[in-house]
């Protein structure tokens, strides 16, 4: 099970139909075929086995034809976000190992390993003769993403093409894409919700239209270009969703051509949920649930007569064949799925993930309600999930522990309206310590969306009698502060 047959299926059946489209840039499905093959080309001159291959290119349609082309290769990518900062992205590229890095113009100064850079703009002959890629098999490595880690440094989980291609199918076919789809796509390439944006829409031979990085500080604005594109579909996450529910002038702004909305990634607060629907009557909304590891193995469509501002709303029943389990101890959820990663790549090398039989244990307390949904009731561990993004606060407190002036920290969440939730950094500190030179140090080791949104300096933190942070008190002190 390839990921890429449906979408080759469709380079030939709508050759003419777009399938991109960036700002005032368009490729049709044969267009994004002949870029595909030139940079096949490409990548067959610079190495025989080329096993991983990094992009490194902002969210658009050169960063997907890069990974359709790493694909039609036989080679699995590892999207990097190329905001993050240096040593961060200096650690996954050497961590996964990668023999190539797909990237635009000159080498970037965060590369040691120049003999890797692959400058997209070079010129690719117009005519290639390709060497056909060995078949794929259906558990080949078909990406690596890598999410924030409870070790202190960012993990990989790794796919395989089965995996994306059981998820991809199973979202194509239960919201009924089409050709006269056009989807807006507002995911990053490393965000597990790119996977529907890239794989299930071209699979049917709709169009992906990608959303301006700046009208998300603008939700009147995206409004106006989610109606000026004639957007059908959209897939994105609550705190998104619950801005434009707030600031979206809806009730000036018609969009007439939405069909559905699928929402992932954090919990989405009911009473804008209910705003939302309100205010998109003819809109069918859906809660799509799972970890990175799991895609969506869980889904709701919304009832909105079940929508109460004082009860969180359900996560669903089982999506894309999968089986669950709840530990009836911990009450966490377990999921064997096709779904499922492959493993956990650490140190170039795979690392297994998955129980002897084949489950994988999410670290989520979930419930099951008198109709047979599941419900979600938060984490198990200190895990948070910020605007869609996994936030281990270990890796935020390492990096605190490493700044100068800083004796002891604690990173926990508080809750956001919007967001869900957001990292908050507790600490202690040596005399003469200057806070903003801590923070400024920390914004320079971690991505945006990690960075705490408050400091908080104690004279001394809460521990336990074996001596480990009593995370517990820490976090009712601040909720009663």
């Amino acid at each position: 099970m390839s990921l890429l047959v449906n979408f080759n299926q469709q380079c030939k059946h709508t050759a003419n139909s777009i399938a991109f489209i960036e700002g005032d840039r368009q490729l049709s499905y044969k267009q994004v075929q002949q870029q595909v093959t030139r940079l096949c080309y490409l990548l067959s001159t610079k190495h025989t086995n080329i096993q991983r291959v990094a992009i490194a290119l902002d969210r658009g349609i050169d960063a997907a034809v890069a990974i359709f082309s790493v694909l039609h290769h036989g080679s699995c990518y590892i999207p990097l976000d190329i905001k993050n900062p240096d040593n961060r992205l200096g650690f996954i590229i050497n961590d996964a190992d990668v023999q190539l890095i797909i990237g635009k113009g000159a080498c970037p100064t965060w590369l040691d390993q120049t003999e890797l850079w692959l400058d997209i703009n070079q010129k690719i002959p117009a005519t290639t003769n390709v060497t056909k890629a060995p078949a794929i098999k259906a558990e080949s490595l078909a990406t690596i993403l890598y999410t924030s880690g409870s070790t202190g440094h960012p993990k990989g989980v790794a796919l395989s093409h089965r995996a994306m291609a059981n998820f991809a199918d199973w979202a194509a076919d239960t919201f009924k894409l089409s050709d006269k789809d056009n989807i807006a796509s507002l995911a990053p390439f490393h965000f597990d919700l790119s996977v529907f944006d890239l794989f299930s829409s071209l699979s049917r031979g709709a169009t992906v239209s990608f959303i301006p990085n700046h009208l998300t500080m603008s939700p009147s604005r995206l409004t106006a270009w989610l109606q000026k594109q004639k957007i059908s579909v959209w897939y994105t996450v609550p705190s998104i969703l619950s801005f434009i529910a707030l600031k979206g002038a809806l009730s000036d702004t018609p969009l007439p051509d939405l069909k559905i909305i699928l929402f992932a990634g954090e919990v989405f607060p009911t009473p804008l949920l209910k705003k939302l629907c309100d205010l998109l009557p003819d809109v069918k909304f859906y809660n799509l649930y799972g970890p990175t590891e799991t895609n969506v193995c869980c889904y709701w469509p919304v009832d909105k007569t079940q929508l109460h501002a004082d009860q969180a709303i359900p996560i669903g029943i089982p999506a894309a064949g999968s089986k669950l389990e709840i530990n009836q101890e911990t009450s966490e959820l377990r999921v064997k799925s096709a779904n499922n990663l492959s493993g956990y790549w650490q140190g170039g090398q795979l690392i297994p993930a998955l129980s002897t039989d084949g489950f994988y244990t999410t670290g989520d307390k979930v419930s099951v309600n008198t109709v047979g949904d599941y419900c979600y009731h938060g984490r198990l561990d200190r895990m948070l999930k910020c605007s869609g993004y996994r936030v281990e606060p270990a890796e935020i407190e390492k990096k605190l522990q490493q700044c100068a002036g800083v004796t002891h920290c604690a990173v926990i969440g508080i809750k956001d309206k919007t967001s869900g939730q957001r990292p908050a950094a507790v600490l202690t500190l040596k005399d003469g310590a200057v806070l903003a030179e801590i923070v400024n140090t920390l914004r320079q080791q971690l991505p945006a969306y990690m960075h705490p949104c408050q400091y908080i300096v104690l004279e001394s933190l809460p521990y336990l009698n074996n001596g480990k942070m009593d995370y517990q008190t820490l976090q009712m002190q601040l909720e009663k502060a």
